[in-house]
């Protein structure tokens, strides 16, 4: 009997310190491989955590959202300056047009919301975007034109996913209407590249890790 009664106790024990450990599992893990699941860009986090401002409150969310859109168009501008005067198709051309556009206006913009909150903004490309410039300096003729839509438009369609996620979760006033904003750029972005024909979109899927080269551009049927 004693035997018994001390399994059934070990049963009770072990089964109240799982429930426990289930418990005590943060819960932004779980939310950073729903994000994944769900194809959004995970978030870095500056440390600083949730701040008070006249405009609401600010995330570190918000903050990432806020300067991921500033190195945007640290590299988008130069690209749609590029296109502008290297592209021989008229929809390169006009894809540049478009970017120059909606990058100068959107970079005004990011900056004056970057002064109000008070957050530090980038003022050069990252390392990738400076590696995917290269790239488009280095192609020629053709291979230049389908590796701009490309890079272009996968840069486009993830941030498209992050400015979902924070036009509907933020609830600061500033961040809110910088999505706005940044929704109807990018969208009019996308619309540009894919009206060029040349969007490989079976290759959309490549993961961040590996930084497209001027062969993984095929060409479109």
């Amino acid at each position: 009997m004693a035997t018994k009664y001390t399994v059934g106790t070990g049963f009770v024990i072990t089964a109240l310190v799982l429930t426990l450990v289930a418990l005590l599992i943060p819960v932004d893990k779980f939310s950073g491989r729903a994000a994944a699941a769900s194809g959004v860009p995970a978030g870095d986090d500056d440390g600083l955590g949730i701040l008070s401002t006249a405009y609401g409150p600010l995330t570190p969310a918000d903050r990432d959202f806020v300067r991921k859109v500033r190195l945007a168009g640290l590299w988008e501008l130069p690209a749609g300056r590029q296109a502008q005067q290297r592209g021989t198709r008229p929809a390169i051309r006009t894809a540049g047009e478009h970017l120059v556009t909606g990058h100068t206006d959107l970079d005004r913009q990011v900056i004056q919301v970057g002064q109000a909150l008070g957050i530090d903004l980038p003022n050069q490309p990252s390392e990738q975007q400076r590696g995917w410039l290269d790239q488009l300096t280095r192609a020629q003729g053709d291979e230049y034109e389908r590796l701009f839509v490309q890079l272009l438009r996968r840069a486009h369609g993830k941030v498209f996913a992050l400015l979902a996620q924070i036009r509907a979760q933020t609830k600061n006033s500033k961040v809110r209407a910088l999505a706005t904003s940044a929704n109807t750029t990018v969208l009019d972005h996308i619309t540009v590249l894919e009206d060029s024909g040349l969007v490989d979109f079976d290759a959309l899927n490549v993961t961040d890790s590996k930084t497209p080269a001027p062969s993984d551009v095929r060409p479109t049927k």
